[in-house]
């Protein structure tokens, strides 16, 4: 591999894994409130959230960590705005206190937030306006949850980038799966070490804290209960991880492609297959590099925000890396994402909340049994439905189902959310 590439897989690695405390939509809300507060100077006393479509449809159902079990807009913003620390970025309002709560849910009550729907703007779209008396200021967040792209003062712009920082950060288009394995097995593993370490600490942390207790609709819980078989407890390890995510546990987590509920996905079945088979350490965080490497090239086809359930893409990565542990070369990997997104493609997002655990799961279920048939050699037919005559054709054919052809469906799945 030219060092230029390997290079580059390191800094999409450093970019992506990024530590976030609750869903990132309303994190990233807070994150824009706490930032307009800092630009203003002073503790507004009203703001406005204009938020595009699939923003306000994964924070409606959620609740925000340390907001005392609030959902939607809001609570998010108004918590930012109050507590929120902006040099935190994705890990905003981890540092709220119980008074600080208190407070936010008061002036929620006096109704000092209004939040409108931003229409004809990209997916990933976040607008926090603040006032206090003649003063004001506004911040944009745009394309990542963490990139703010613009910045206003009494009306005048004082900081924009349209475009996503490139001076470090990696070139996603220069992804594909044949890299992605020479990557894994060649890597120094200490330019990565610090980014999986956390994320198999911080992902292994709420995993355990959504079995252990009583989170949202309990599906991790549930399948725990179902059955001790390694199957069984892949999918039950990853569930589990949302199941207190989504429903406000404010354990921070390691997201991928932006979402945490894929970072989870894409952590907890392959470290439970790694225990089982008695992995080392090293074979572990390989199989990590290529199963977070492969989850974001998927993404980069369909976006952060579709009406597409990312729980597939990391799903059919966690099964690729689990094919890894195993020793296997990259047809059998190919032949295992190729199984599973020609099985569970096509599941819709409709928002985050509980119901992400059980689609995690589902998707978990999809990969191991694509992976199982890739290991006997069996693979869907090329060219029946979206399945192509090699794996990356498939995953371009994934994509552009998920961010075109879904376009109408994630319209009205917001329709109905909104009640129109």
């Amino acid at each position: 591999m030219k060092k230029e590439q390997y290079d580059n897989y390191i800094n999409i690695l450093k970019e992506e894994l990024l530590p976030a405390m609750g869903c990132t939509e309303p994190i990233a809300i807070a994150y824009a409130a706490a930032k307009a507060r800092e630009v203003l100077g002073n503790m507004p006393e009203s703001l406005i959230v204009r938020c595009s479509g699939n923003i306000i449809k994964n924070v409606k159902g959620v609740v925000v960590p340390n907001s005392g079990g609030q959902k939607g807009v809001k609570a998010a913003a108004i918590l930012g705005m109050l507590a929120g620390r902006a040099d935190m970025q994705l890990e905003v309002i981890s540092t709220v206190s119980p008074a600080d709560r208190d407070n936010a849910k008061y002036l929620c009550g006096l109704g000092i937030c209004q939040c409108e729907l931003q229409e004809n703007e990209e997916n990933l779209f976040i607008r926090v306006e603040v006032v206090r008396k003649n003063e004001s200021a506004a911040v944009e967040i745009r394309s990542q949850h963490n990139h703010i792209a613009r910045i206003e003062r009494n009306g005048k712009v004082t900081f924009e980038q349209k475009d996503l920082a490139v001076s470090s950060s990696g070139d996603k288009s220069k992804l594909n799966i044949k890299d992605i394995i020479e990557f894994a097995n060649k890597v120094d593993l200490s330019a990565v070490e610090e980014v999986i370490t956390r994320q198999i600490k911080y992902n292994s942390a709420i995993s355990e804290e959504g079995l252990s207790h009583e989170w949202g609709a309990q599906v991790g819980r549930t399948l725990r209960e179902c059955g001790d078989d390694i199957r069984t407890k892949a999918k039950a390890a990853a569930a589990a991880g949302s199941d207190a995510r989504m429903n406000g546990c404010a354990l921070p987590v390691i997201i991928n492609s932006g979402s945490g509920n894929q970072g989870i996905a894409c952590t907890m079945p392959v470290l439970v297959y790694a225990r089982a088979i008695k992995a080392d350490r090293e074979k572990l965080y390989r199989a990590l590099l290529l199963t977070n490497l492969i989850a974001i090239h998927q993404k980069r086809f369909i976006g952060n925000l579709s009406a597409y359930c990312g729980a597939v893409s990391a799903g059919a990565a966690a099964a690729c890396g689990i094919a890894y542990l195993h020793g296997a070369d990259e047809t059998t990997i190919g032949m295992t994402l190729t199984n599973t997104l020609g099985t569970t493609a096509g599941i819709v997002c409709d928002g985050a909340k509980a119901s992400c655990a059980a689609k995690i799961a589902s998707a978990v279920e999809a990969g191991i049994l694509g992976y199982e048939m890739a290991c006997r050699g069996r693979v869907f037919p090329f060219g029946e439905g979206l399945v192509e005559g090699n794996y990356e054709q498939t995953i371009r054919n994934i994509g552009r189902m998920g961010k075109v052809g879904m376009k109408a469906t994630d319209i009205e799945i917001l329709h109905i959310m909104l009640g129109k």
